[in-house]
């Protein structure tokens, strides 16, 4: 089973916003070499959550892990991107998608809070 781990973020008219999920990506990829990983973005930018799925299953993904990077879990993550989501796998049922939680309170954005404001605070 080839997976694959399709990031999503809400999107931008801001391209330096749009990078950074690509920024992200480049991270998750040198972690997971053996996945293949994608980006997408729920609206305003491309691409977007069906082309995103869609590349995923070009590259010979049969199970897809979206993950929503969002902080919580509001109305885009639990609602909006699940309906996208189940929308654009109809096209493809014999692939597996899963979504993750959203990053929430894990302990390593914790960790994050105290770098950046480590940071800040020199």
């Amino acid at each position: 089973m080839k997976r694959a781990i399709l990031l999503i973020d809400h999107g931008s008219r801001r391209a330096e916003a749009n990078a950074l999920l690509d920024e992200v990506a480049d991270q998750v990829r040198k972690r997971a070499p053996e996945a293949i990983v994608e980006v997408a973005h729920m609206e305003i930018a491309e691409p977007d959550i069906a082309e995103g799925i869609d590349t995923c299953v070009k590259k010979g993904a049969t199970r897809i892990i979206v993950h929503p990077f969002f902080l919580g879990p509001g109305r885009h993550s639990t609602e909006d991107i699940p309906a996208q989501v189940e929308r654009a796998g109809e096209r493809h049922p014999n692939v597996q998608i899963r979504i993750s939680e959203p990053l929430g309170c894990h302990a390593a954005i914790i960790d994050a809070i105290f770098d950046r404001v480590s940071d800040a605070d020199h």
